[in-house]
């Protein structure tokens, strides 16, 4: 049907109140989504400026809009009547179909929580949210802070919807269950060295209620890993998605190892009294650059006062990744030490913004107070421009596939005790902790090595790519996948581990049995009959899979954290 309302309305089309310069041979993509802050519309225009679709809301919206492929609009509302105030507020968010139907709506709003400006569409159909958490003056002494009064940490939420206006969170990260503090010993969150935790946020910092002013999302579904950035801080951070929620409440678990604590964070290196410049300059719409784009996993930012306090920019940044984490000298800040590479922006906007870039090398860049998009090329040259006016948080260019063919069901994969194997698709990419297995592009997959594995296929119409869930594989078994149902309660503990494991009785009591222990690279590092314990002392910290094979019990795969 939408294929049909698109002939019908290029028949007839309507130029908006726009100015538009082009130069179609070198353009990406063929329609640009925006929809004004505090706005009751959203708008899809071609390449030409000509209006190809509008939705009308009977709210407003408060921050964020994007579409979801198939022509399904998730935005931001800004609800009436919330506890907190301050920069956009929102409260609430809606799914609507390409008509303007409202498929889901559901409000996020108390007197201890509200959501504000970024929201995310998670691959699996769920929706990423930024809230702030309200914490009294008493909790925030026992915090060890100096500022004597409330404070509004930052939250993510990852809601699952229920119903047609109710959703439950199925995994959330509260910034409060990381924090650190050097002024107060005998308050909590309490070390000497604040440079010596990066991974954590110095409470001591930024002595305000609104001290973070969280403003931007995004996922990397390669690695499981999130990102968002820091208006008041000067900073971008990432942290590990692939937790629970009770991991992500504390510093070890997940493919990281570190629970919810921060894998890294770019910017400001005096946030966490390391030495170094302040790269960013209030920055917005942190995201990584996905799979099929130049520069794919590099770390980009819209820096407000990038250039300078009259011209933004857009810099990205090719993080020093390392597995599932990333490389950090102890006692220094997190490199590199400054962009890698930059767009030095068509004007200034003192605040909001954004940039996506494209698959031919393009960007589209989004300059919020001046209301107007443009696209460059590789070269720096402007070869599009557009200017609806109000104020445009973000902006986003997309194909007509995108837009007229429904997403896939995400892939999933089946195992056996040699192979991986993905449901259908029409071409395949394994992916081994993060990296991309060169020539391993069929639908079954032979790993060599143990380690945590994923599949990108994309359909018959090769609209985008579609990522399954990562799983664990254990050579000669299917940690995580098909372990017996009998030996899922034998456990090794403690996990995480300082350094030795103890053996569950079952495993002492039920004969001879064989330990394999594998570093998360799929190397063999240990290999021992019949001990009672194991002994990690000697491994550096991380992630490791045991592979224990009973002569009577069977196989026995655990994932272990290693912190000491």
């Amino acid at each position: 049907m939408r294929k049909r309302g698109y002939l019908l309305l290029k028949a007839s089309l309507v130029m908006v109140m726009l100015t538009a310069q082009v130069a179609k041979a070198q353009q990406w993509g063929n329609y640009t989504l925006y929809a004004p802050q505090n706005g009751t519309t959203a708008t899809m225009i071609d390449t030409t400026g000509a209006t190809y679709h509008t939705w009308s809301f009977a709210t407003q919206t408060a921050y964020a809009t994007y579409l979801i492929q198939g022509g399904t609009l998730l935005r931001s509302v800004k609800k009436s009547g919330v506890s907190f105030s301050g920069g956009p507020i929102s409260g609430e968010f809606q799914k609507l179909d390409w008509n303007g139907n409202i498929l889901w709506d559901y409000s996020y709003s108390s007197t201890l929580h509200c959501s504000h400006h970024d929201i995310l569409a998670m691959p699996n159909g769920n929706v990423m949210m930024i809230a702030y958490d309200r914490k009294t003056a008493a909790e925030v002494t026992a915090a060890g802070c100096t500022y004597n009064s409330e404070m509004w940490p930052e939250s993510l939420g990852e809601v699952q919807q229920t119903g047609p206006t109710t959703g439950t969170i199925v995994w959330e990260w509260h910034l409060w269950d990381h924090l650190v503090q050097s002024v107060n010993a005998s308050a909590a969150n309490y070390q000497s060295s604040i440079v010596n935790h990066p991974e954590l946020y110095n409470i001591n910092f930024n002595l305000a209620k609104d001290f973070m002013h969280m403003n931007g999302i995004d996922f990397d579904p390669i690695r499981n890993q999130i990102c968002f950035s820091s208006h008041m801080l000067n900073e971008m951070y990432v942290i590990d998605h692939s937790t629970t929620t009770a991991e992500a409440a504390s510093h070890s678990g997940g493919h990281s190892g570190k629970g919810g604590d921060f894998l890294y964070r770019y910017g400001n290196p005096s946030a966490y009294q390391a030495s170094g410049s302040t790269v960013l300059n209030v920055v917005h719409d942190a995201h990584f650059i996905p799979e099929g784009v130049p520069n794919a996993g590099y770390l980009v930012g819209f820096v407000n006062n990038g250039v300078s306090m009259t011209q933004s920019s857009v810099d990205q940044v090719s993080t020093p990744k390392n597995g599932y984490n990333y490389n950090h000298t102890a006692g220094l800040a997190y490199t590199p030490s400054n962009y890698t590479l930059r767009h030095a922006c068509n004007g200034h906007t003192s605040n909001q913004g954004n940039a996506q870039q494209l698959p031919n090398g393009n960007t589209l860049v989004c300059m919020a107070f001046l209301g107007s998009i443009y696209e460059v090329n590789s070269a720096g040259t402007t070869i599009w421009t557009v200017t609806p006016g109000g104020t445009l948080v973000h902006a986003y260019r997309f194909d007509d596939c995108y837009i007229n063919h429904a997403a896939p069901a995400l892939p999933t994969i089946t195992a056996t005790t040699t192979d991986l194997t993905s449901s259908a698709g029409t071409t395949y990419q394994w992916f081994l902790n993060g990296e991309q297995i060169a020539g391993a592009t069929s639908q079954t997959y032979t790993p060599s090595v143990s380690g945590i594995y994923l599949v990108r296929i994309t359909d018959v119409n090769g609209c985008a790519y579609y990522y399954s869930n990562d799983v664990t594989f254990t050579m000669g078994s299917t940690i995580g996948i098909a372990e017996n149902e009998k030996n899922k309660n034998i456990s090794l503990y403690p996990n995480p581990t300082t350094g030795i494991l103890y053996m569950d009785n079952e495993l002492l009591n039920g004969g001879n049995f064989e330990v394999n222990v594998y570093d998360v690279y799929g190397k063999l590092v240990m290999k021992e009959k019949n001990p009672s314990s194991i002994d990690l002392n000697g491994y550096d910290n991380g992630i490791y899979f045991v592979s224990i094979v009973s002569e009577k019990l069977g196989s026995v795969n655990r994932k272990i954290n290693l912190i000491k």
